[in-house]
């Protein structure tokens, strides 16, 4: 059968699939509890619990109402099942904590105090009212804790009862995925629903109890959080590292050697009279090269070996934001918004609106047997029975995984990027690509490498080492290379005890380097192996630590700000052990122990709330933090004193020095020395808007309301006068172009409407493969 036929949308169904339907209506009706009926809309407002409440009781002549969490989603999942259902989305959550109080009963074993959110009443009460028509409601928000804890609240507003088979769990949205997921509902997972609250109240604690701390000692509007103040400590930590750094001098040295044939090859100096090389200056260099130039080098080893390198495994989300930063330039935010747009369905021509991943919220990397089946089927017919591996890979997880869901995958190899690229836009088709190319991959069979290693010996005191490799087997690295690639040198054929001339000797300085700074990537990976937080939390976690200042960005790096070191200066001095890597992790393996039953959600609360409560009362006392103003070139236009740089809560600016006699401050800008074109008095400045999107505007404003998005020059268009514009693209040309968008030389803007022929294209192939 083809996938199309498998998936496609309102196609006629004979009488064995109607009455199977029917059967399968049947059986999730029977498998639920009658809880009942709530016609009087104020029992979304009240806090009677529902064990407290009269018992729903469900219409039998009513649809099944099935609740999801995206309006995109429930489009999808409407037309898998048919006219017998309706689908709502809640929205994501409908209660939460109070945002004016903590809204934690510390005292009463950390009883959250929850509220209906005022923004979704509309939700509610249209979900309510389809609840009180419906045959049964089935909660299918995402197979995660955060989804588990969501059902439970939408269990509660509409009072059904949490151990009835209310619940249903789907990997992928595809047709197969949630016709199983009707013939498999379950209860609430209330041990999961607890492990999410658990991570929630802790949070708050948190957040309510250290944040105002921070106000009072170091500068009102900063923010402390279990995971984010961990995160900013290890950049702090780096920074320092590298500040401490000493360079150290050596050097290294390169033969070129030449064959009796003719043919030149390299080797790099490795040993002398049998010690691995240590030259750390350049008049032991020199006298090494003074010993051994014009000299000849005898082969001493020749040795030839294969090595079998295994494909990557399937993404994580984890390894995800890794690759999307590294490969696509991505952030991670970035790529989880597009990862949960291609999961929750496009449209895609015949196909509809069709699922292409499956959750991208997951730490395993195992793949389904259906799936594996479905990967050596196609790779064996596109690119032949070498291709698949003896056995399917299998790849291991970590120890902390919680395995819930299968690796990030395409629900289908037959949806291949080139068939999906005229109905995706052009993120939305770079990370599809990724994720098929690298799952694709993970089922290969490896590449097969012969390594070549000859060792040279002049005087036999000089040992010098060349290696080149060459590929046998290409295997997965056909669709998919992790790493980049390098040119391996090809080395000529030589044997034991061959004599090559020595053509030069080149010595070359070189300095010890620093550890490199963190990047998303590097940070995200560090975050994952110490067992800081979940991969699902990283890409909020860093937005934060940025738009609260703590950090800055260069170059893709983090870079901690003076007001970072003065937090995570304060907090490793009263808060060690909460802000401890060890610590951190050791909560998150609780919050584990909660989802799987093994602890309880008042023991973990009460084991981190007694540590933090002492060192919250050892802090209080401590006086305030100062933070050391930075003199600044600028002086005050009001008074004439030089102006300082501070520390706010929206980041640094300037303020005058001769405060609070002159209480003058500005915003810190970076000049182009461009001249305002439309008012003719002002400079063109970096600005950044709301968003943090970099624009440039005349610093005149509000007197002068110019602004461009590209970085001005000091040219202007010849056509129509306007100034221009330069802008350096990712890989690093720069172009530069009229401002004006209606001036004829400009470059035409890339428009995200899907190419027609493309379409007709796509189309045509797979009529034909249907037919066939």
């Amino acid at each position: 059968m083809s996938i199309k036929r498998s998936i496609v949308i309102g196609e006629s169904k004979d009488s064995s699939e109607e009455t199977t339907k029917k059967k399968r209506k049947q059986s999730v009706k029977e498998s639920l509890t009658p809880v009942g009926v709530v016609h009087d809309k104020s029992i979304i407002s009240t806090s009677i619990p529902p064990e407290q409440r009269e018992p729903r009781v469900y219409n039998p002549n009513g649809k099944i109402l099935v609740i999801v969490e995206s309006p995109a989603k429930s489009k999808t999942i409407e037309k898998f099942l048919g006219p017998n259902y309706i689908v709502k989305a809640s929205m994501g959550h409908l209660r939460d904590l109070p945002k004016s109080q903590m809204g934690i009963d510390i005292e009463n074993n950390f009883a959250p105090r929850y509220s209906n959110l005022v923004t979704r009443k509309k939700v509610i009460d249209d979900l309510v009212a389809h609840a009180d028509e419906s045959s049964a409601v089935l909660l299918a928000t995402d197979p995660d804790r955060e989804g588990e804890a969501i059902s439970w609240h939408l269990a509660y507003i509409l009072n059904v009862d949490t151990t009835s088979n209310c619940r249903i769990t789907f990997n992928e949205i595809t047709k197969t995925a949630i016709a199983d997921a009707l013939e498999h509902p379950r209860t609430i997972d209330m041990n999961m629903v607890d492990a999410q609250q658990a991570r929630r109240v802790l949070d708050r604690i948190v957040g309510y109890k250290l944040s105002p701390l921070l106000w009072k000692k170091v500068c009102k509007g900063l923010s402390a959080g279990r995971v984010q103040s961990v995160a900013v400590r290890l950049i702090c930590e780096r920074e320092r590292e590298i500040q401490a750094f000493i360079p150290k001098e050596y050097w290294s040295i390169e033969g070129t050697f030449k064959t009796k044939k003719n043919e030149e090859f390299k080797a790099e100096l490795t040993q002398i009279k049998g010690e691995k090389i240590d030259i750390c200056n350049e008049d032991d260099a020199i006298a090494i090269k003074s010993a051994i130039e014009n000299h000849e080098a005898t082969v001493t080893e020749v040795k030839k070996s294969k090595r079998s390198r295994k494909a990557a495994p399937p993404f994580t989300t984890s390894t995800l934001q890794q690759d999307g930063v590294r490969k696509l330039n991505f952030g991670a935010k970035r790529t989880m918004m597009i990862a949960q747009h291609l999961y929750e369905g496009l449209e895609i021509g015949s196909y509809g609106h069709v699922g292409l991943i499956t959750y991208m919220r997951t730490d395993s990397t195992r793949i389904s047997k259906e799936m594996q089946e479905q990967s050596r089927d196609f790779i064996k017919r596109t690119y032949g029975d070498e291709y698949y591996p003896a056995k399917p890979n299998v790849y291991g997880s970590k120890e902390s995984a919680q395995d819930a869901h299968e690796a990030i995958r395409p629900t289908s190899l037959e949806l291949t990027p080139k068939m999906v690229e005229p109905y995706l836009n052009r993120d939305e088709l770079k990370l599809y690509t990724l994720i098929w190319n690298r799952f694709l991959a993970s089922q290969m069979a490896p590449q097969q490498n012969e390594l070549l290693t000859i060792e040279l010996d002049i005087d036999k005191t000089y040992t010098f080492r060349a290696t080149g490799s060459k590929v046998l087997f290409p295997g997965f690295s056909v669709v998919y290379e992790d790493a980049k690639k390098e040119e391996t040198p090809r080395l000529p054929s030589l044997k034991k005890l061959d004599v090559v001339n020595t053509v030069n000797i080149n010595p070359e300085q070189h300095f010890t380097q620093p550890p490199a700074r963190y990047s998303e990537a590097s940070l995200i990976k560090t975050l994952e192996e110490l067992g800081i937080g979940r991969p699902s939390t990283y890409a909020p976690i860093l937005d934060t630590i940025v738009s609260r200042n703590y950090v800055e960005t260069n170059n893709k790096q983090f870079i901690p700000t003076e007001l970072g070191f003065v937090v995570v200066d304060f907090l490793m001095a009263y808060f060690e052990k909460i802000i401890n890597t060890g610590f951190t992790a050791e909560l998150e393996e609780e919050l584990d122990a909660i989802a799987n039953g093994k602890d309880t959600y008042v023991k973990v609360l009460q084991d981190f709330y007694d540590v933090f409560k002492s060192e919250l009362d050892d802090a209080s006392d401590v006086d305030k933090i100062q933070i050391a103003s930075m003199e600044s070139d600028e002086t005050c236009e009001l008074c004439g004193s030089p102006m300082v740089y501070k520390f706010g809560r929206y980041g640094k600016f300037l303020a005058c020095s001769n405060f609070p006699d002159c209480k003058n401050t500005k915003p810190i800008t970076i000049g182009t020395s461009v001249t305002c074109p439309k008012c003719g008095e002002g400079e063109i400045v970096e600005r950044k808007s709301k968003r943090g999107r970099l624009f440039y505007g005349c610093n005149r404003y509000p007197q002068c309301d110019f602004t461009l998005w590209d970085k001005p020059t000091h040219e202007f268009c010849d056509t129509c006068g306007s100034i221009m514009v330069e802008k350096t693209y990712k890989n690093g040309t720069t172009k530069k172009f009229c401002s004006n968008d209606t001036c004829p030389t400009r470059p035409k803007k890339k428009t995200r409407k899907k190419n027609e022929e493309a379409v007709e294209t796509a189309q045509t192939e797979d009529t034909t493969s249907e037919s066939k």
